[in-house]
């Protein structure tokens, strides 16, 4: 259970947080002065800290330092009722993860705590563990994954840049943690943020802060990733969705270690080692011009790429028996195993979403399940019944007849891109498939496709496609889809 810690003298407000947090699955503990926070957090210690910056002995200030002083990964989050907030501000430079005005808004709050407890556990869960400890942890049975480790284990040490690549559900975070925890900055915070998931005009303000008054909404001074993280490692998932004109300053900062916030002459410095994953081709986006070709090989000064699944012979049988007993303890199920006709079935199949697919069958098999043993009919459908080779869309699309077809129509057609008029016609033959395939939900169809949402996006307006009016989008849902799965 992740345990929060209140340090705060209103026992009304420490109160109705501990009520209403505690109901939320938390482990609330409270502390009324400095003194007792101390205390707290030395004997029973704690994954994020809730502090006031007015205490009736010691200022809330003098106590972040001691905090940070004993545990500079643990994430602090301020409250203050002066609306100015500069001391807050002031100690956000220094790696206080947030902080609130009173009186605070408790689903904002809520939303702040469970980025500070993702933050907490990017940290302190380790990657790499033994079989049977808790937690996602890489499995390295089949001989590519193991080459892989080795990698990690020469490349952890060098406070190198490094680019993680792989398709959509392999476990880039997994090695990014890997790499963290395993570098001499694994005592300093460790911070990730989805390029993807945030709307290009907030991306900037999100990774390097503003001024007051730098934009519309702009209300106050914003501390970005880059200054909150100094001394540590950031994490930037999705780079390739970063848009153009924000990489130029990303250049910079890798270069120089340098940025200045968003509405600022002022230049900021920073020790930060960046760590980046895609399941793009940032080579090819570099020959589209979408993607700087100067900050392509900033960031792959080292490279790893994670297999698919569906290549990682060994691996699967490890993986799956260890999501089974894990979620069936969860649900309180008593399961002993697979039966050999369910293993043969997941052991033919391709795996297209990775080791996030198989997390999420083993699920919908546990909870269609029945008796100890897990059976092939409780596997979800496409499973059992794949797609025979002459209804695939897939096969159909990549088949060489049909790629045939389309290049001699086109070089009929005439013109000087056909390669982008070959690529276009095929998304627009894929794309409302498996959008229709999935019920117009667009991230999970992005997971199948192995690209982001904005990605998905651009095409369809690229090519006049439409979604439809039952689609879901909202940020919910990216939020599930971006959950670090198992490499």
């Amino acid at each position: 259970m992740s345990k929060l810690l209140i340090v705060d003298d209103e026992e009304a407000l420490c109160y109705s947080f501990q009520r209403v947090l505690s109901a939320q699955g938390l482990e609330v503990c409270t502390a009324g002065t400095a003194a007792e926070g101390w205390k707290l957090f030395e004997s029973e210690g704690a994954d994020v800290v809730v502090l006031d910056l007015q205490l009736p002995d010691r200022s809330g200030m003098e106590l972040f330092h001691d905090l940070r002083a004993s545990d500079p990964r643990c994430p602090v989050i301020f409250m203050t009722a002066h609306g100015t907030a500069d001391t807050a501000i002031e100690a956000m430079k220094h790696g206080a993860f947030d902080y609130q005005v009173k009186p605070v808004d408790l689903e904002q709050f809520t939303q702040i705590l469970e980025r500070a407890f993702e933050a907490a556990r990017l940290m302190r869960v380790p990657a790499l563990l033994p079989p049977d400890s808790e937690g996602d942890r890489i499995v390295a049975t089949s001989r590519v994954m193991q080459e892989m480790c080795k990698t990690i284990g020469r490349v952890a040490p060098q406070d190198v840049n490094v680019l993680i690549c792989g398709e959509s559900g392999v476990g880039k975070e997994l090695v990014a943690r890997a790499l963290y925890q395993h570098s001499p900055r694994a005592d300093k915070p460790f911070l990730a943020i989805n390029c993807a998931a945030i709307p290009e005009t907030l991306l900037e303000s999100e990774l390097f802060g503003h001024e007051k008054g730098a934009f519309t909404g702009a209300d106050r001074r914003r501390i970005g990733k880059f200054e909150q993280c100094d001394t540590g490692t950031l994490f930037l998932d999705e780079i390739g969705d970063m848009p153009l004109a924000l990489q130029a300053k990303m250049l910079r900062v890798l270069q120089d270690q340098r940025f200045e916030r968003l509405g600022s002459h002022e230049t900021v410095q920073t020790n930060v080692r960046v760590l980046a994953a895609t399941n793009q081709h940032l080579n090819r986006l570099v020959e589209e011009g979408r993607f700087r070709s100067d900050l392509y090989y900033r960031l792959s000064t080292v490279r790893i790429d994670i297999p698919p699944l569906r290549v990682r012979q060994g691996d699967l049988e490890e993986l799956a028996h260890e999501f089974l007993f894990r979620y069936a303890r969860e649900m309180g199920m008593e399961v002993q195993g697979f039966a050999p006709e369910t293993l043969e079935l997941m052991r033919s199949y391709s795996w297209p979403g990775n080791v996030r697919e198989l997390q999420g069958a083993i699920r919908q098999a546990l909870l269609a399940g029945r008796g100890h043993i897990l059976l092939p009919e409780f596997l979800p459908e496409h499973l059992r019944c794949p797609p025979t080779p002459k209804d695939s869309s897939r096969e159909a699309i990549t088949s060489k007849a049909g790629l045939e077809a389309l290049a001699r129509a086109l070089i009929e057609k005439g013109g000087s891109d056909l390669y982008s008029e070959a690529i276009a016609a095929l998304d627009r033959a894929i794309l409302p498939i498996v959008l229709q395939h999935h019920g117009n939900h667009q991230t999970r169809a992005c997971e199948m496709l192995g690209i982001s949402r904005t990605t998905l996006r651009q095409k369809l307006r690229t090519l006049g496609l439409s979604i439809g009016l039952t689609v879901v989008d909202n940020a919910a849902e990216e939020g599930k889809s971006n959950e670090s799965g198992e490499a």
